[in-house]
């Protein structure tokens, strides 16, 4: 028998198993020798006021064991002599797109720039301990994409675009912890990640399908107004009836091919601004009321604002890492990006979030003869500037919080977690005035709405700028082949229709499925 249970309990009860056990038992009285099993179907924390308490759905199970997890591998065939469509790039996009296409019974070969997970680890060592950047392998280039090395957030509003279950599930089935599927908000850490990507590759491998690694795209090969494969490097012709662009927001030479060979793109609005780290344990006390944090995981916080100024748009909290790493972002030397990634457990000292700008075509006109790749060029010059305002390596502008939203500059530097190291420079000097007056002005409410955020003890590091893609490859909403090219499917956050893990996995599966029926009917 099976009853399901809406509990609220203190943390130190929904963390320890022994405890929440024996409250389960006393809340549907049941005896001291009855025997059952229980499942948490969700967790979530509610920190609106104290105490801090955690709600929790709960399956039990009287005298009888929960059903299995579904193992999503036993969805796969093999796919060695099946018809192959391409997929550009291997992050999330890719990766779910590829399972798909194999459960469906395609064959995909995966062709990313960058180097597999493992190898990738000695560019990211390369690049925070001696400022080197390889633009092929680096915190965004290589398997899993961006993605890999970061929190791992899987938290999506995209609900609606697909079976946001199903890819958790999968996730599960290569080695995620099973805390996916219940946390309201979960993630997985990156330490973890890594070993979950190698797993995701393997499946793909053993059901027959390709996976080539240093091998970037630099040709598509386009006969009027259809798209029959793409070649690499080294003039090498990989070829399909269906081909899914999936390289990620900063694939930033594949927007320029595309803009070369007369590929329809459109500007897209994005969001820029810089990354902010306080101590977590400051979050913590503001977030949960002063108490001890305990057995509660390191607190987060999400924060927007809509401007009042001179523009439409707002400044909002992105990426937010608690108990995480402010680690480069940099795809190319001479350009300084930052980003934030978590590990598991989220235990590092510090916490620290984008706090970004909406930006639109009226923020960047001087930009406007690159036409629709104008938003990448005003990135690439904020990420350049920066690089030269700190010395020309990967150290990063910073300054102090209240120094920041005072104008004055910062005499020293709070203890930070960027490990290439942090330049004292005034902010205002790197961000345009617009994007600049509108952090200052969310600072100033976010401080309103989280009491004790607003001190010197944080700092602020620049430039923010690969939140999004600022370009968008437009397609057909039915076909999700590209709006003129057929064979070209545009997917993921490099093309403009995702932001995030799980948005990009759904939206591989969408387009895989896509891909799928083009094989099937060519001629459609």
């Amino acid at each position: 028998m099976r009853k399901t249970i809406n509990i609220k309990v203190k943390p130190e009860v929904a963390f320890d198993p022994i405890k929440l056990e024996a409250f389960i038992s006393k809340h549907l009285g049941f005896s001291r020798d009855s025997q059952f099993n229980y499942r948490i179907a969700r967790r979530s924390i509610d920190a609106r006021k104290a105490p801090v308490m955690v709600p929790m759905n709960i399956d039990v199970y009287l005298d009888e064991l929960p059903p299995e997890i579904p193992d999503y591998k036993q969805k796969l065939q093999q796919v060695a002599d099946c018809p192959p469509v391409i997929i550009v790039g291997a992050g999330p996009a890719g990766l779910f797109a590829a399972l798909k296409l194999i459960e469906a019974g395609a064959k995909p070969i995966i062709l990313e720039r960058g180097k597999d997970v493992r190898s990738r680890r000695r560019d990211l060592v390369s690049i925070n301990k001696h400022h080197v950047v390889n633009p092929d392998s680096n915190y965004c280039f290589g398997e899993g994409g961006a993605g890999t090395y970061s929190d791992g957030k899987l938290y999506t509003r995209s609900t609606k675009r697909g079976n946001t279950k199903e890819i958790l599930e999968i996730l599960v089935s290569h080695g995620a912890p099973g805390d996916i599927l219940v946390d309201a908000h979960p993630h997985i850490g990156t330490n973890k990640l890594p070993k979950v990507v190698e797993q995701l590759r393997e499946s793909i491998l053993d059901c027959g399908g390709e996976i080539h690694f240093n091998t970037t795209v630099t040709g598509l090969l386009i006969s009027g107004d259809k798209l029959a494969g793409v070649t690499d490097r080294t003039g090498q012709k990989y070829v399909a009836e269906a081909t899914i662009l999936a390289t990620g927001h900063s694939a930033r030479d594949i927007y320029s091919l595309l803009n070369d060979l007369g590929v329809e793109l459109e500007a897209k609005p994005f969001a820029l601004g810089v990354r902010v780290e306080h101590p977590q344990a400051i979050i913590d006390k503001i977030q949960y009321h002063g108490c001890d944090r305990g057995p509660l995981p390191a607190a987060a916080y999400s924060l927007s604002h809509k401007l009042k100024t001179h523009r439409s748009g707002g400044v909002f909290s992105f990426c937010m890492c608690p108990g995480g790493f402010i680690v480069p972002a940099a795809t190319s030397p001479g350009e300084v990006v930052v980003n934030g990634m978590s590990p598991s457990r989220r235990d590092s000292r510090f916490a620290n979030s984008g706090i970004v700008v909406s930006i639109s075509q009226n923020d960047y006109v001087k930009y406007s003869d690159f036409g629709p790749l104008a938003g990448m060029h005003f990135q690439k010059f904020l990420e350049q500037t920066a690089c030269v305002m700190a010395g020309g390596n990967q150290t990063a502008p910073a300054q102090r919080l209240m120094d920041f939203i005072k104008g004055v500059p910062s005499n020293d530097l709070p203890e930070t977690s960027y490990q290439p190291g942090v330049s004292a420079q005034n902010m205002q000097e790197l961000l345009p005035e617009q994007i600049y007056h509108g952090i200052k002005e969310g600072f100033r409410m976010f401080g309103k709405k989280m009491r004790g955020y607003l001190t010197n003890e944080a700092i602020l590091l620049g430039v923010e700028s690969r939140t999004s893609s600022p370009v968008k490859i437009p397609r057909d909403p039915v076909s999700l082949q590209h709006i003129r090219i057929q064979g070209l499917i545009p997917c993921g956050e490099g093309a403009g229709y995702a932001g995030g893990i799980m948005s990009a996995a759904i939206d591989g599966v969408n387009c895989a499925q896509a891909a799928f029926k083009l094989i099937k009917n060519p001629s459609k």
